[in-house]
């Protein structure tokens, strides 16, 4: 069992950046691939980003590319997503999710289905 506690959310300026972090516990986290989603108040919950568990692979949603920035540290089992040039449609609650399965990971990223555990979620409010 693999529990995901995320942190970092908050009240920030648009154009302005924060960094949001996803520790994990019960588990090492260096043989999951990891993702960020988030879920705005009466939308669905949204891909933002996606790593391989080696880093190797990375993916962005269309959204965010060139804005956000996913990382991991495997050796403290905390993954992290830096977010720049925020806009206030980035507005949510942002999850940390962990996958067990690399197979269709490629393929699948985006797709919280896909995903094993969640975080409860830490907050993000742009202001405009």
């Amino acid at each position: 069992q693999v529990q995901l506690v995320e942190s970092g959310g908050g009240l920030v300026q648009a154009g302005g950046s924060l960094r949001v972090s996803c520790a994990a516990s019960g588990r090492t986290l260096s043989s999951y691939a990891m993702g960020w989603f988030r879920q705005a108040p009466g939308k669905e919950r949204e891909f933002v980003a996606a790593i391989s568990w080696s880093g190797g692979r990375i993916y962005y949603a269309d959204s965010v590319e060139g804005r956000f920035t996913i990382s991991r540290d495997n050796a403290k089992n905390t993954m992290y997503l830096q977010m720049n040039s925020l806009k206030p449609e980035d507005t949510a609650v942002y999850h940390c999710a962990a996958r067990r399965s690399i197979i269709g990971f490629s393929n699948d990223y985006s797709d919280p289905l896909g995903y094993d555990y969640w975080g409860q979620g830490t907050q993000v409010t742009v202001s405009s």
